[in-house]
């Protein structure tokens, strides 16, 4: 079982809108990430949202996935991880976490996926010294998941902890964009040749 988590439920306060709901070659950004994560092989994907929640939801209401809706989302994004790994099945042997403001293709989830071994604590691309992103979290480290802090750093204090046990693979650039900014968005989109 290979699970997939996509974390959209911030304020998108330097966007000015919701970035789930970002163009992204026809289709809203979040709708895009569910059907790539879909695509390399999770069997089930949950969405967190927050901010904007209604609007979010009834845009990816025929989307094949869970939402969960963090009502404490201005609280950190260690909240909407947790959350997500509630929500995600205890038989997980991968679990996949994205956040919605950084598009990835399926063929690099897959590629990730493939390489993940449950000896690792996770998988993550890495591209000029710099990790990027998904990360491809072990099923076993669920519990660690479902108690993340933002005072712990959440997604980011779980690998520093288990930095002795992640596998890095070589990847291109399209692993490190992050949209952030509208200015951000227009580089990624150009880059990604979406439009």
């Amino acid at each position: 079982m290979i699970s997939g988590i996509v974390l959209a439920a911030g304020l998108s306060t330097r966007m000015g809108e919701p970035k789930a709901l970002l163009d992204w070659g026809g289709e809203p950004l979040l709708s895009y990430q569910v059907h790539q994560l879909k695509e390399a092989g999770c069997d089930e994907v949950i969405v967190v949202v927050g901010h904007r929640s209604d609007e979010i939801q009834r845009a990816i209401r025929r989307l094949p996935c869970r939402i969960m809706l963090n009502s404490r989302f201005q609280m950190g994004r260690a909240w909407s991880l947790r959350l997500g790994a509630r929500a995600v099945s205890r038989d997980a042997e991968a679990i996949v976490v994205l956040n919605v403001d950084q598009p990835r293709p399926a063929a690099l989830i897959r590629r990730l996926l493939d390489e993940h071994r449950q000896e690792f604590a996770a998988t993550r691309p890495e591209h000029d010294g710099h990790g990027g992103h998904p990360v491809i979290i072990s099923g076993w480290l669920r519990d660690e998941m479902l108690v993340a802090t933002d005072e712990d750093e959440g997604l980011r204090g779980i690998l520093r902890r288990h930095a002795d046990r992640i596998h890095s693979i070589a990847a291109g650039a399209e692993s490190l964009v992050d949209i952030n900014t509208p200015e951000d968005y227009r580089e990624a989109a150009a880059q990604s040749n979406v439009f």
